[in-house]
């Protein structure tokens, strides 16, 4: 992965840093609103794929947990969103699906060895397509990746975020290099696993099982 597009399986396989999942204290509560939160910014990258869309509000708008659901072709994934930790990611995050960015696109790429993730957020499903503006990142550089993990994908360069994000379906290897904001419940959690127990398809990428993203609810 994770960046965009996905590196080499290889390489990513050398990466170390696994440790143990912190604690996480979500609420099903709504998102706290707030006029004056952290400053984002979003930088204009190009032209939005497949969709156009809005730059997300230059200050962080939510705070808190804030919760959500793909609702995908294979079942729910229902999401907890750190805005704390993440208000950037997550404001970018929830612009993008009330503006319902991700509605109708596919999931793109599976990986199954070493590294274990389901990627999303490109309407193209080429591993290439974003929104048109990048997001900044927010990265303590102590960051792990247990299954359940919600994160950023990246080009591989400083700041290179757009719509594309990776759920984590099993304990994963990773450079602390990308953004995590949030994780998955454990019912979305099982959907990705069982998706992913089918493999990638004959590309070697795309999972066998499509994951078709119908929509991105954000709870009110």
């Amino acid at each position: 992965m994770l960046k965009r597009p996905l590196a080499a399986l290889a390489t990513l396989a050398a990466v170390s840093l696994l440790a143990s999942c912190g604690d996480d204290e979500g609420s099903s509560a709504a998102p706290e609103k707030q006029a004056d939160g952290p400053s984002c910014t979003y930088a204009e990258d190009g032209q939005p794929a497949a969709k156009e869309v809005e730059l997300p509000p230059s200050r962080a708008t939510v705070s808190g947990t804030v919760t959500g659901t793909i609702t995908t072709s294979v079942g729910d994934i229902g999401l907890e969103l750190d805005a704390d930790k993440a208000p950037c990611t997550v404001g970018s995050f929830v612009s993008l699906a009330e503006q319902e960015y991700f509605d109708d696109t596919t999931c793109h790429r599976l990986t199954t060895a070493g590294i274990l993730v389901l990627q999303c957020g490109d309407p193209t499903a080429t591993g290439t397509g974003g929104p048109g503006y990048t997001v900044p990142d927010e990265i303590e550089g102590d960051e792990t990746y247990p299954d359940g993990t919600l994160a950023m994908a990246n080009t591989g360069a400083p700041d290179s975020g757009g719509s594309q994000f990776f759920i984590v379906y099993g304990d994963t290897p990773l450079d602390p290099a990308y953004t995590v904001f949030g994780t998955v419940d454990e019912a979305g959690l099982k959907v990705v696993q069982e998706a992913a127990k089918a493999g990638t398809g004959p590309d070697g990428v795309a999972p066998a099982t499509p994951v078709d993203i119908e929509s991105v609810t954000i709870d009110e």
